[in-house]
């Protein structure tokens, strides 16, 4: 694409308006040499799943409106970004309800607001979703700049970008979004070569800690790890209920229906780790994991037993465990959680960007996210100082 080519921008009433062929060539080009996705809950068919099972639906409060860039004349695709209409702030994980109410007790109506995130998906990923043949900024700026006029001319309080790349986030600040800082914990590979390599990076009492947790964990359970095709419809059977429960009381509703495992098992299992515990035969706990080429995230867990240190073996050690066997960088734990720390999870900045039309509005959020911003960089020097790695 030269630079005189001209950018055609149009919303996708669903994913299904377009073909896997052309999202994914922006999506996740990687994986045209057979290997997994970096981003892999930007591509179609984890998008496709969240919208074709309900989940992410009008209905929902998640109207998918998705952005697609095309060069005009030849009608090549050049980016594509996932895009929601939100009657509602729920499933987002950074957090703007405040906002919200704030803006409605002065008159206005905050929702419909647009999104660009993934469903109920707190996981760092780009959204500016470029084409390898285009060129990045003429087709990033001319997506932002399809965004915020969709915002404008439709008179909607706000566009919110969650969980963008650093550059993402910089590049939309220039665009005039307001920036700003989250936290998450995650493990980060030092090249181990098995877990006691991990173990001797940290101080003896949280490595004794951590022996003494897996020692507990393992003694009341037998661990089965399935990826794949070893991954069965009566895995999900259980999962349904451990998911339920963990739904109902964090969030009162569950937001991913029992179709969206179906369709896992038919095309999202090659992404999914699944570790699993029984008793007897019986499955009392388990923890989905999605695999990245980089990086393995940890998404959903539950139980209908409380065992001892369960819930930190499933969900973190043996998440430690499959990311060094499998030569991962990184792995992802999910939102909040200091209790992350002393298992080798560490302060990690997460990034989103705000544009707010209302010139009134976008200066006290600008306020807002200035001090929020000051109060997570404080929080996290404290706390890496009290890492459980050794010192020095």
């Amino acid at each position: 694409m030269d630079s005189d080519s001209r950018i055609s921008i149009s919303l996708l009433n669903g994913i299904g308006a377009t073909t896997p062929e052309r999202w994914d060539a922006c999506a996740a080009p990687e994986t045209a040499d057979g290997g997994r996705a970096l981003d892999p809950f930007a591509t179609y068919r984890f998008l496709s799943a969240f919208e074709e099972s309900g989940s992410a639906s009008a209905a929902e409060g998640w109207d998918p409106k998705h952005l697609l860039a095309e060069d005009e004349a030849t009608g090549a695709v050049l980016g594509v970004m996932p895009l929601y209409a939100k009657g509602h702030s729920y499933g987002e994980f950074i957090f703007d309800h405040s906002w919200a109410q704030a803006f409605e007790r002065a008159g206005g109506y905050y929702y419909p607001k647009l999104l660009s995130a993934i469903p109920f998906t707190p996981v760092t990923g780009r959204r500016l979703l470029v084409h390898p043949d285009a060129d990045p900024e003429l087709a990033s700026d001319a997506m932002i700049a399809g965004m915020t006029q969709v915002a404008t001319e439709n008179r909607l309080s706000s566009v919110h970008v969650n969980f963008c790349t650093a550059d993402e986030k910089e590049r939309l600040v220039k665009a005039g979004f307001l920036g700003r800082r989250a936290q998450q914990f995650h493990w980060c590979n030092r090249d181990y070569t098995d877990f006691d390599g991990f173990l001797a990076d940290l101080a003896s009492r949280k490595r004794k800690n951590i022996r003494k947790e897996r020692q507990q964990a393992n003694a009341a359970v037998s661990v089965h790890a399935f990826t794949g095709d070893d991954i069965r419809p009566e895995h999900w059977d259980a999962f349904w209920v451990f998911y339920q429960d963990t739904g109902a009381r964090k969030w009162g509703t569950p937001y991913l229906t029992r179709e969206f495992f179906e369709i896992a098992q038919d095309r999202l299992r090659d992404d999914i780790l699944l570790v699993m515990a029984e008793i007897e035969g019986r499955w009392v706990a388990g923890a989905m994991n999605v695999i990245g080429r980089e990086a393995l995230y940890g998404r959903y867990w539950g139980c209908t037993e409380h065992h001892p240190c369960l819930h930190f073996e499933l969900c973190y050690y043996r998440a430690i465990d499959y990311a060094i066997e499998h030569g991962l960088g990184t792995v992802e734990a999910g939102a909040q959680g200091e209790h992350k720390l002393a298992r080798g999870y560490v302060p990690t900045e997460m990034h989103s960007a705000h544009f707010i039309p209302d010139p009134g509005f976008r200066e006290a959020v600008r306020r807002f996210v200035k001090h929020e911003a000051e109060l997570i960089g404080e929080e996290m020097d404290l706390l890496g100082d009290f890492t459980p790695f050794k010192k020095g």
